[in-house]
């Protein structure tokens, strides 16, 4: 069986206020051109169709259009909701789009029931694991810990119970938005960290023979049967390296697997440029990025005057201005958003509490202020499902 992987369309998402519509519809006629040439059998979707819990009317448009073309090739089309989509809007009319060979897996408690597609050889078992939030789904499967590797756990321990019902031989694909140890994250992904932990290990998906990833944004390999396809398209500058493609997966009789990245259109090239203002207006070497989104880091020790209009000049699309003179860590006039650069809400409390009392929160209280954290987090996810 021939499986095209792709999650993370974030539709109706934008680039530095640049509107992306168009290049997203770009993306979806890219993928069924794909499906359609390419022979595919199925199609899985790793969550985050949209980039939030209510998308913009357009963003749902283009998801219809998506919707229509899909179903008409007659290629069976397994999604799941992300921890950007709201799960209760996106599974809206579930029952009756599957008549039509899209079926969305946005309910946890359908975790161990598959989707089941056959070939000459026989069935392939999809399982599709919609995004879990922790402290919402720790009750639906009965654990006593809110935490992502424990739900997940539980979910994956009924995936593995009913492939255990079924035909020796039926080959199993699963479908899961989550952080896996080993996967190299990026600046657009909305934090999921619970407890201070946000990664679980490759090897709760054993026994399955693919499990296709949703959540990271560059593609990558974290076993021969865990993957990511990434995002189609680049949401931030973070991801300016990263090689946008889907996953064509092929499944053999047992289940042995055989993977091809198929590359996605690029509406424009990224390029991160660090030095002087008239360092970077001069540089030959930098004529090949002038046609690129530009995210551009001055170090002049003193702000240039006009540093927006006279980039623009060389470089007319320049969406990013970032100040960063060349200094000392601890000089005091480096700026507080470097300072914190790279750091957690959780370690910034913490240097807080530190410098409020002259010492450190000890074990407990940095306890406490997970779980406030956590609580906020979980908080916020459930008036988004409840918007």
């Amino acid at each position: 069986m021939r499986i095209l992987h792709t999650s993370d369309w974030h539709l109706g998402r934008a680039f530095h206020r640049v509107n992306l519509l168009g290049a997203q519809a770009e993306f979806i006629g890219h993928l069924v051109t794909t499906v359609r040439e390419r022979e595919v059998d199925a199609v899985v979707v790793s969550g985050d169709v949209y980039d939030r819990a209510v998308p913009p009317l357009a963003a749902i448009e283009l998801f219809d259009t998506a919707l229509h073309r899909l179903a008409d090739l007659g290629v069976p089309t397994v999604m799941i909701s992300g921890n950007h989509d709201s799960a209760r809007r996106l599974g809206v009319g579930a029952g009756l789009i599957g008549r039509a060979g899209i079926h969305l897996r946005t309910d946890p408690s359908a975790a161990g029931t598959p989707v089941v597609l056959r070939d000459a050889h026989g069935d392939v078992a999809f399982y599709g694991l919609p995004y879990l939030e922790p402290a919402l789904v720790k009750d639906e499967f009965g654990v006593d810990k809110a935490g992502h590797e424990t739900v997940l756990g539980a979910a994956m321990d009924r995936v593995r119970a009913d492939l255990a019902t079924r035909a020796r031989g039926t080959r199993s694909v699963v479908l899961a938005h989550a952080f896996v140890t080993g996967g190299q994250a990026s600046d657009s992904e909305r934090d999921i960290t619970v407890g201070g932990v946000a990664a679980v290990p490759a090897g709760v998906f054993d026994g399955v023979d693919y499990a296709a990833l949703g959540h990271l944004h560059g593609c990558q390999t974290i076993t021969e049967r865990v993957r990511y396809s990434g995002s189609p398209l680049a949401y931030s500058f973070s991801e300016a390296d990263h090689r946008k493609s889907m996953w064509l997966i092929d499944l053999d009789a047992d289940g042995a697997v055989t993977a091809e990245r198929v590359d996605c259109p690029v509406p424009r090239p990224l390029a991160r440029l660090r030095g002087t203002l008239d360092d970077l207006l001069a540089d030959p070497e930098l004529t090949r990025h002038e046609d690129a989104w530009i995210e551009a880091t001055l170090t002049d020790a003193v702000r240039p005057a006009d540093p927006m209009a006279r980039l623009t000049e060389r470089f007319p699309h320049t969406l990013s201005l970032v100040f960063a003179p060349e200094r000392a860590p601890d000089d005091p006039q480096v700026s507080y958003a470097r300072r914190l650069a790279g750091r957690s809400d959780q370690q910034i409390a913490q240097d807080f509490v530190a410098h409020v009392r002259g010492a450190g929160p000890d074990e407990n209280e940095a306890a406490v202020l997970r779980e406030a954290f956590d609580a906020v987090r979980a908080d916020d996810a459930v008036r988004e499902v409840a918007r």
